[in-house]
């Protein structure tokens, strides 16, 4: 009976039993610029070619075909590797590498052993080949690795030791070995589905014969509900069950929250408005979280800090979006009614590091400082950089005109408007500080400083 599937550019041919399961792997493109081995165990691999090899010279050459695309595709089944490996005239070599396959017993020892321990079943699975493996299977007398002598070439060009040709096939191994150590069990007997299947088998023996031991098989049979099995099974049984299902859509838009408006009065000193609007707030963070929780890749999110209450305050009276209650946050926050009125203006431009360029939290250092001045002079070319004055760590204004620019401790620049006798902020920040000047001379006639600015 033979069964075969394409997946990826891989061939996979299994033929009855897993001891004659093959696998054929397609030509890898050039190896330009990169070495043939990122993993601990690809480099053991060509150790033990190097370590074999006669000529260097022999290897060298193997080196340079491997680079350049020379070998085809690469059969491997249990005890021998294959692949036509192409000299630069054209012609094709067959060349093979045998590797000395475990027997039954070796087999036995190291599958009760990677039983006794489900990490390494986990690690496999996930293509890793942890070295606490090797010294496992070394203490029950395995040798997974191969070991000097150990790669035996056979090549159509009749050399007698290793040969530019295995030299290029062994190279290329070293690659598939970095993305699937499975490879190199194969080479040893085993495929990874029978493997599998086998230590699904011994691990579920295994834990019922520990019931048994335990005198849990009575338990179990006068209990209700499934028997189960136990956590080394389920741990080891984990890569053969299919994969949980994707996770829900987030919805399109946070809950309606509670309506507090009830014939009963809220008890004394309890603002139902407020409470109200903390929950409909509360609700949209969290759907904001959720949807960056299940992205594709919810590493690449954004990470933000946790917002002190100063900080937080101003973010709910911008969300507010009007007057309920800027008073109470203005007062929550330790800021008069006008400074509140800033800071909420700065939020919407940038956040919290837009908050922090208004209100000086931490004035940049003197070497930000010193690549500030840097950006400054070459922003502009000429003579047509305004006549800037530095007013403090981190300020330049020009004199007469009522514009600011402010550099952030993050290097980018803010910029700002004069109004009345204080500063405000005139946009969001930009990485040119020509840039965020221009913005700042645009604000003057733009908006009024009452109107709401765009987000940051």
């Amino acid at each position: 009976m033979t069964n075969g599937t394409e997946n990826g550019g891989e061939f996979t041919r299994t033929e009855g039993h897993e001891h004659d399961t093959e696998r054929t792997f397609a030509a890898l493109p050039p190896a330009h610029g990169r070495g043939f081995a990122g993993t601990w165990w690809g480099q053991a691999w060509l150790k033990a070619l190097e370590d074999t090899a006669l000529d260097g010279q022999q290897l060298k050459k193997g080196r340079k075909m491997a680079r350049e695309g020379a070998v085809g595709a690469v059969s491997v089944r249990p005890g021998r590797i294959t692949a036509v490996v192409r000299d630069r005239d054209g012609t094709a070599q067959r060349s093979d590498v045998l590797l000395q396959r475990l027997g039954a017993e070796e087999w036995d020892r190291f599958l009760d052993m990677a039983v006794d321990r489900a990490g390494h079943i986990a690690a496999l699975l996930d293509r890793e080949m942890p070295p606490h493996l090797l010294e496992d299977a070394a203490d029950v007398g395995i040798e997974l690795l191969p070991g000097i002598g150990d790669l035996e070439p056979e090549c159509g060009c009749e050399a007698w030791d290793h040969c530019p040709h295995s030299a290029a096939l062994c190279y290329q191994v070293a690659r598939l070995l970095d993305q699937d150590p499975f490879v190199l069990l194969l080479m040893r007997g085993r495929g990874e589905r029978g493997l599998l299947d086998e230590l699904q088998v011994r691990s579920v023996a295994r834990a019922a014969r520990t019931r048994q031991d335990d005198g849990e098989a009575a338990d179990c049979a006068a209990s209700e509900g499934p028997e189960g099995v136990s956590a080394v099974a389920a741990f080891a049984a984990g890569g053969l069950l299919p994969p949980p299902p994707a996770p829900p859509e987030p919805p399109a838009g946070p809950g309606q929250p509670p309506s507090l408006d009830t014939e009963a009065a809220p008890p004394e000193g309890i603002d139902a408005d407020a409470l109200e609007f903390l929950a409909a707030d509360a609700a949209a963070r969290a759907l904001r979280l959720l949807a960056e929780a299940l992205a594709p890749d919810p590493h690449e999110a954004p990470w933000e800090e946790e917002l002190t209450p100063r900080q937080d305050g101003v973010r709910l009276a911008a969300a507010s979006g009007g007057e309920r209650f800027a008073a109470r946050l203005a007062s929550g926050t330790g800021r008069q009614r006008a400074e509140l009125d800033l800071a909420v203006r700065a939020w919407r431009y940038g956040g919290a590091a837009a908050l922090a360029v208004l209100e000086d939290e931490r004035a940049p250092e003197p070497e930000e400082l010193a690549r500030a001045g840097a950006a400054l002079d070459a922003a502009w070319e000429g003579g047509d950089r305004p006549g800037l004055r530095a007013v403090g760590r981190g300020r330049w204004t020009v004199p007469g005109a009522g514009v600011q620019l402010r550099y952030g401790t993050d290097g980018r620049w803010w910029p700002y408007r004069k109004e009345g006798a204080r500063w405000a902020p005139a946009g969001p920040a930009d990485h040119d500080p020509a840039a965020a000047f221009a913005d700042a001379l645009g604000a003057q006639d733009g908006p009024s400083p009452g109107s709401e600015a765009p987000a940051g």
